[in-house]
């Protein structure tokens, strides 16, 4: 199923998509270590210049110096004792943004490839701050386009902007064209994203999955070996009618990425039964995919108020992120 866009008013624009009130003290949670230099707002977990205490040890007479000295420690031990700091990072985030076929179909107020832009919107928000920079590469029918990693409203907005204005599947001169999987585009990710850092990956991760739902599709191991050295967020978006078909009667239904045609008879109660079981189970194998690939997983739903749905994930995280290391299952 899928349907074109016609620009027009009604279509939603960058101001419709920004991040409204309820994220504007909202920040989301890195705890994986990170490169980068003293003017971040991120602690790292190495030990290094900056200004975040860290506790304090024995003087080493030589190596130290002396206006490092804790002298409240040095007072109540009598042995000189200096201070201790982690090391403030900048963050770098960098999104794969799924601009595929698959991601132009929606029946809400919304379609999948405006809500992913919608969650571009939010993650530069909660990732801006001094130092911070993200880039981006966007996956589309036409191939992979990279937008560097730099800081700055005018940075974002232009990555908005970019992606809001891209061509859709109707507008393509060639839509057969063979195009780049979530493979390819996680590849090209892990050769840019050279610093420790978070990645976002916002797509309906529908490419090349396997008919055997007990199997992982093919895109699991690039986004494993990203997780092994960033903190990886796996944006998945959805839209109400690919979990469950209404009973309309007869409809076309076409595959976006084949061009396929198929008439069903929604009238059927068995048929949409097995649709509404065969969707549900080809979502678990989603959940399952990222859930071994080590990422996040935060869901959006073209029907739904996405924004809350960030809230409270970002909650969420900032709440196992402070939550002792026996309530996480004994991983710190």
């Amino acid at each position: 199923m899928t349907r074109r866009v016609d620009p027009g008013p009604a279509d939603p624009g960058l101001a419709d998509l920004a991040p409204d009130q309820r994220l504007r003290r909202l920040e989301l949670t890195v705890t994986r270590r990170l490169d980068g230099l003293l003017h971040g707002r991120y602690r790292g977990l190495l030990p290094g210049p900056g200004s975040e205490a860290a506790g304090s040890r024995e003087y080493r007479p030589g190596e130290d110096e002396v206006r490092r000295m804790d002298w409240a420690v040095t007072a109540r031990t009598t042995i000189p004792h200096v201070r201790e700091v982690d090391a403030d990072r900048e963050l770098t985030t960098w999104l794969l943004v799924d601009a595929s076929p698959s991601m132009e179909y929606g029946t809400a107020a919304l379609d999948k490839r405006e809500l992913a832009v919608a969650a571009v919107a939010a993650v530069g928000f909660l990732t801006a701050g001094v130092g911070n920079r993200l880039g981006a590469q966007v996956l589309s029918s036409d191939g992979l386009r990279r937008f560097p990693a730099r800081s700055g409203r005018i940075h974002l907005l232009g990555l908005l902007r970019a992606l809001l204005g891209a061509p859709r599947t109707a507008d393509r001169p060639d839509p057969g064209s063979t195009a780049p999987g979530l493979a390819d585009g996680l590849d090209g990710l892990q050769r840019v994203a050279t610093r420790r850092g978070l990645v976002v990956v916002v797509s309906d991760f529908l490419d090349d999955l396997p008919d055997d739902p007990q199997a992982f599709p093919p895109w699991v191991a690039a986004l494993r070996r990203l997780a092994v050295r960033h903190q990886v967020l796996a944006v998945e978006v959805t839209d109400p009618r690919e979990l469950e078909l209404p009973d309309v009667g007869l409809i076309t239904l076409i595959d976006p990425e084949s061009g396929r045609h198929r008439e069903v008879w929604t009238g059927d109660p068995g048929l949409r039964d097995r649709y509404a079981r065969a969707a549900a189970a080809q979502r678990e194998q989603v959940r399952g995919a990222l859930h071994r690939a080590g990422a996040t997983h935060l869901a959006l739903r073209t029907d739904r108020d996405w924004c809350a749905d960030v809230v409270r994930h970002v909650h969420e995280q900032r709440r196992l992120a402070t939550a002792p290391a026996a309530a996480r299952g004994g991983v710190g």
